[in-house]
């Protein structure tokens, strides 16, 4: 191999990240500190929000499950969520203890259907979490209203919706809580990282709380140089809090979210002219009013259409050097979740379907003109046998 791998979802990381790092490591505070708070209050403002309504977590995924416990969902009631999603968004409601009941997505938008969500409706139903896949919005409009309609509360994973609108407003903003990722294949990216963003600030408050293992003062206000401050354990909480390393790459990263999200466009317009003449599906257009993250460009193989299987496909783009993603298995073909709750694919079969034939590309501002080349390049001869 020639060139060197092309790393799929790659991190940018400039010198303002290094440098901000290096500050934080010479500051001797690496924990829950200033950084944070910065981090936070930059986050709100993006979004359009008070700094009060949002909290730094470790994950997205313990933003859904914090999300949950501030709810005070009933124990045992059931969550409505996409089978075409990452394992977290099932694990949290579980951990909630709570059940995770899945409605079918659409097969062009490969976001939860609405029709399906008002389907899946029990009288043991209390929320709806719909997931914006690979950045594009779900249909907010008539999600919010099954809500409101039924009186379920709504949590948006927000995972791949960082930039991710939908009729002018941001997502996270629609529901009761938006969860938002900063793992490292994010469009803002911190290695591990979370935000959780409510409506209601007295409950993003509780989940600060929950988040440091329940106490009522987070560690920047005990051991700061205003003094030690004595603190009181009022709910046994979690270890979901951010550290102060991980805001300072954060910080930059958010600072540039939108250059960043210029480059996604660009390289997303290069593979679709690049790949609109071979034979798999590209992702359907953005929706009008609605502006997608770009966050994932996944093609769909059909073996009889293209002559080779989705996985022979990602063993071959491997085999030129170029790392490609699966986004993702539908949940039910998982083990864990057919033997807890019997779930079969066949119950979802566009989840089943688009999760057997998905194969996500490279898509990363660091990518130069010479990488994305050499993925349409690889795309094609994988594909045409050339």
């Amino acid at each position: 191999m020639n060139s060197p791998y092309i790393v799929f979802a790659a991190p940018d990381i400039h010198d303002e990240e290094i440098n901000e790092v290096s500050a934080c490591l010479r500051s001797g505070w690496l924990g829950t500190g200033p950084r944070v708070a910065r981090f936070e209050a930059a986050f709100a403002g993006y979004k359009g929000v008070d700094a009060s309504q949002v909290a730094g977590l470790n994950s997205c995924t313990a933003a859904l499950h914090i999300a949950m416990l501030a709810l005070e969902l009933e124990p045992g009631s059931e969550v409505i969520t996409t089978p075409l999603t990452f394992c977290a968004t099932a694990n949290a409601i579980i951990h909630a203890g709570l059940v995770p009941v899945l409605a079918d997505v659409d097969p062009v938008t490969q976001n939860i259907d609405p029709a399906a969500i008002e389907a899946a409706i029990t009288p043991r139903t209390s929320a709806i979490l719909p997931v914006h896949f690979a950045g594009r919005p779900c249909e907010m409009d008539r999600i919010t209203a099954i809500a409101e309609r039924h009186g379920l509360a709504l949590i948006e994973d927000c995972a791949h919706a960082i930039e991710t609108e939908y009729k002018g407003r941001k997502a996270g903003t629609f529901g009761d809580f938006g969860c938002f990722s900063f793992y490292v294949t994010k469009n803002v990216a911190t290695g591990e990282g979370g935000m959780v963003l409510g409506r209601d600030a007295s409950r993003i408050a509780r989940a600060k709380v929950l988040s440091l293992h329940g106490m009522s003062k987070d560690a920047w206000h005990r051991f700061s140089d205003s003094g030690y401050k004595h603190y009181q354990v009022v709910e046994s909480g979690f270890k979901y809090n951010m550290m102060d390393l991980q805001a300072a790459i954060g910080i930059h990263q958010l600072a540039r979210v939108e250059a960043s999200w210029q480059r996604r466009q660009a390289i997303w317009s290069v593979y679709e002219t690049a790949l609109a003449h071979l034979p798999v599906t590209l992702p359907a257009p953005a929706a009008p009013e609605t502006k997608h993250a770009r966050h994932l460009f996944n093609l769909l193989i059909d073996p009889e259409a293209s002559g080779i299987t989705r996985d022979r496909f990602l063993e071959a783009m491997h085999e030129a050097g170029i790392g490609t993603g699966v986004h993702y298995l539908s949940l039910a073909e998982h083990p864990v979740y057919q033997e807890r709750f019997g779930w079969r694919p066949e119950q979802w079969p566009h989840a089943m379907r688009l999760g057997r034939t998905t194969a996500s590309l490279p898509l990363s501002p660091k990518l130069t003109e010479h990488d994305i080349a050499r993925v349409c390049r690889a795309t094609e001869n994988c594909l045409t046998g050339g």
